[in-house]
């Protein structure tokens, strides 16, 4: 009988512990991001384009955009869009799956965003969780030889005029 307790006990024990145990998970793809994203979000699935009525796919670096009734994804956006500036126009941060599906609601929910460009994105933020998108710029020396330069023709011209006296 004592066999059989101590083995209910450690069966309910166990499932306790597998009941009680938590799983935490933290997704954050600020890496994944393109620096033309907006700043102040640890993790996006997808951009609404409000200007275009399109999104951007970030895992999959794909936009994706309505076109002949269907919508298309694709590594780039087609010649109708040519004036789009990614760097200057609003993005909508979506973390929905698919969210086309009810483009709707996303089009009339962000209508007023169209045509915005104050949004600081991630290549001009200098938050310290951006910094892999920082870009380095190198400081280029001048260096001015104008004046040794001058001085050097002058010796040249000092000894090639006593040469001849």
């Amino acid at each position: 009988m004592k066999k059989i307790i101590l083995t209910a006990a450690i069966l309910v024990s166990s499932l306790t512990v597998k009941i009680a145990s938590a799983q935490i998970s933290l997704n954050i793809n600020i890496g994944s991001q393109p620096e033309w994203g907006p700043v102040g979000y640890d993790h996006a699935d997808y951009y609404y384009l409000p200007d275009i009525d399109a999104y951007y796919d970030i895992n999959a670096h794909q936009y994706v955009y309505y076109d002949n009734n269907v919508w298309v994804h694709g590594g780039v956006l087609p010649p109708r869009f040519g004036n789009y500036d990614v760097y200057h126009s609003y993005k909508v941060v979506v973390n929905e799956r698919n969210p086309w599906v009810r483009n709707d609601v996303y089009k009339r929910k962000y209508a007023s965003y169209r045509g915005r460009h104050d949004q600081v994105v991630i290549r001009d933020s200098r938050d310290v969780k951006y910094k892999n998108h920082w870009v380095e710029k190198k400081t280029v020396r001048r260096v001015d030889n104008r004046r040794d330069h001058d001085n050097r023709d002058n010796r040249h011209n000092d000894r090639d005029h006593r040469n001849r006296h």
